[in-house]
């Protein structure tokens, strides 16, 4: 009897483990798409994942349901560690109904959310799949809700982490929304609210699913995707690297790690990458890179509003979430969708405890028409929020310009940052020289016999007395001037400094961030 009992258990654990069958298996496969199984096994330490709700099949008797039952229905759930650390996953298994959303489907993953929750770890969800079971009508749509809620629930108190290995459209497309971070594996991912053919039938586009809502349109175009990856494999390991730099909940520090590389290492480098020409661009991520432990910079978004980067690295063992200016693209100015992209990693590390390191090289908010009417005083406000709000260590080194508004915004001191360090090479004022000039000078200039000449001399006086950082030193706003050489040590030291810092914002329900 006992063997017998056994027996039966390893058959039904064996079906659940098939998913859909051999054939949809091997068809799966031949699209170049690992099964659920194999993502889990490929996520995590090895030998590490334990699932749960291996035997729970759907519960539909309608259009012959009934007997078209899968122990573990569409979905594998359960956790496992990354690193050592525990982490809560659920991957949407195609080869059964294609994925499909049923009731207990999100019973699963709601369960599994909510273990996440209790215990305080990331929730990584492996996205692939047709939408909701349509078979079960109004039910999987109340499904969806469920995970909804969850998900709102969860942000900011534990990591959310969603990889699109497949198809993700209509209403499924807002769970990944309101995660974390959003994977895409280039050629075999999609999401889209409304597939090619509706849109062909309301609006006449011809449009393909790359197009429409593919890897690379959503991690270049839209912003929806933070990365898009080669493959899955590579996929798998970009989220078991960055949650090396994140902490399992709010209530933790993020995970130090000692490093090989010197807390007191110079770089002769620094000295000379900003170019003497104010108007000639450099590469902003030559000068983190220089800086940080062993080179390493682990950059969110690259293909996404370049003009500012986001990422992280490590300084002295301690990770760190950086924002910078790109003067390599539109000269490093802030624009609409670059104050969306850097407003949310700004508050995204906030929530988890992640000091923020700013390199500042911005000539001010990009103007146009464009700008103006998509909002930019509304989005730019977001950025502005986010450091205002921010209650972690906040460091800005200012590299060379810092003009008008976009000064302030940047994490000056005026909005609580802790330390604001400038380079010789900065320029901290209300706008560039020659603006400024055309400005204050009007008349003077209309009136003189070589306006030219006369329009040099002040362009140069101005620069003397504004184009440098010991004005805003002068007042305070600019705590220390040093050799761009001493970046590292400087930050390093800095982020010891603040190890015990306390801050809080007033007692509310929560602030009204102008979305």
């Amino acid at each position: 009897m006992a063997d017998s009992n056994i027996e039966e258990l390893q058959r039904i654990r064996a079906l659940s483990q098939q998913g859909g069958g051999e054939e949809r298996i091997k068809k799966h496969k031949a699209a170049g798409k690992m099964t659920a199984h194999e993502r889990i096994d490929l996520l995590l330490d090895k030998g590490s994942f334990r699932e749960i709700d291996a035997f729970v099949m759907h519960r539909e008797t309608n259009f012959g349901m009934w007997d078209r039952r899968i122990p573990g229905d569409s979905v594998v759930t359960g956790w496992g560690t990354i690193d050592g650390r525990l982490v809560y996953v659920f991957s949407q298994d195609f080869t059964v109904f294609g994925g499909s959303l049923s009731m207990v489907h999100a019973e699963k993953v709601c369960k599994i959310m909510d273990m996440a929750m209790r215990n305080g770890a990331p929730i990584i969800g492996l996205n692939d799949s047709g939408g909701a079971r349509i078979q079960e009508g109004v039910v999987s749509l109340g499904g969806y809700a469920d995970i909804f809620l969850r998900n709102t629930l969860a942000s900011g108190v534990v990591p959310q982490i969603s990889a699109i290995m497949g198809p993700c459209a209509g209403g499924a497309v807002y769970s990944p929304a309101l995660t974390d971070y959003i994977f895409m594996v280039k050629n075999t991912s999609h999401m889209f609210i409304t597939g090619p053919d509706v849109v062909k039938a309301v609006t006449g586009e011809d449009v393909t699913f790359e197009e429409l809502g593919g890897a690379i349109t959503h991690s270049s175009v839209s912003g929806v995707a933070h990365l898009a990856t080669e493959s899955e494999a590579d996929c798998l390991y970009l989220i078991r690297e960055l949650l090396s730099y994140l902490p399992s909940n709010n209530m933790e520090d993020p995970p130090f790690r000692s490093s090989s590389d010197d807390a007191l290492r110079t770089e002769a480098a620094l000295d000379t990458l900003v170019p003497d020409n104010p108007n000639k661009p450099y590469d902003i991520k030559d000068a983190i890179r220089l800086i940080v432990d062993n080179s390493n910079f682990y950059e969110i978004q690259p293909d996404y509003a370049q003009n500012i980067v986001v990422g992280y690295a490590r300084l002295g063992g301690f990770p760190v979430g950086i924002v910078a200016n790109q003067p390599m693209v539109l000269a490093g100015v802030l624009d609409i969708n670059a104050s969306e992209k850097a407003g949310r990693f700004v508050r995204f590390c906030d929530s988890f405890n992640i000091p923020l390191i700013v390199f500042e090289d911005v000539p001010g908010f990009l103007p146009g028409v464009d700008q103006e009417h998509g909002g930019i005083i509304r989005h730019g406000a977001k950025l502005l929020y986010a450091f205002c709000e921010a209650t972690v260590p906040k460091i800005t080194v200012v590299t060379r310009k810092a003009y008008g508004g976009a000064y302030c915004v940047m994490n000056s001191k005026h909005i609580r940052a802790d330390l604001n360090l400038a380079w010789p090479t900065a320029e901290i004022a209300v706008m560039g020289a020659e603006g400024a000039v055309n400005i204050i000078f009007r008349r003077e200039l209309a009136e003189a016999d070589d306006p030219v000449a006369r329009r040099n001399e002040l362009v140069e006086e101005y620069s003397e007395r504004f184009a440098n950082p010991y004005a805003a030193a002068r007042h305070g706003y600019v705590d220390d001037v040093i050799e761009p050489n001493q970046t590292r040590p400087r930050l390093i030291n800095a982020l010891n400094m603040l190890q015990n810092k306390r801050d809080n914002n007033p007692p509310k329900k929560h602030g009204n961030i102008p979305l």
